[in-house]
């Protein structure tokens, strides 16, 4: 008889059984998620990258002219596509949040803070996500790393 030696199996690579409270938060964050991927790609992007008339506006107002509403649409459009790609949702709500301190800052600086809470009460959502779905970082890197 030959001797076989199982493999070792260390807890960590063990998934721990979730609870029903975590199972309903997974579902809630999830939830956020596809709720902010839909505000991002619909109600924010798309007027940009068609340029309807309000978000041109606003654009020329602050001097960045088409170039700028087109790039921020497309980097909205992004991030709203990352937040639902599950390698990509820390990473996109990252983004979405550096996006969201800028569009603060502006609403700050260039308009005398009409509509500056927005950014914010959206970074909030967003800042959690990224918290809440990091193990998924280490996954991108190797990804990176790979390729």
């Amino acid at each position: 008889m030959s001797e076989h030696t199982a493999p070792a199996v260390s807890a960590a690579s063990v998934p721990a059984p979730v609870s029903a409270r975590g199972r309903w938060a997974g579902i809630a964050l999830r939830t956020v998620q596809v709720a902010l991927a839909l505000f991002f790609a619909f109600a924010s992007a798309l007027p940009k990258l068609v340029a309807h008339a309000s978000a041109a506006e606003t654009f020329d107002d602050m001097g960045w002219g088409s170039a700028g509403m087109y790039a921020i649409g497309v980097l909205e459009l992004a991030g709203a596509i990352g937040l639902l790609v599950p390698v990509l949702q820390s990473a996109a709500a990252i983004g979405l949040s550096a996006l969201m301190a800028g569009a603060f800052v502006v609403q700050t600086v260039v308009f005398d803070g009409r509509y500056a809470v927005t950014p914010l009460l959206l970074m909030v959502p967003l800042v959690l996500i990224a918290r809440a779905r990091r193990e998924h970082n280490a996954d991108l890197l190797r990804l990176v790393r790979r390729g």
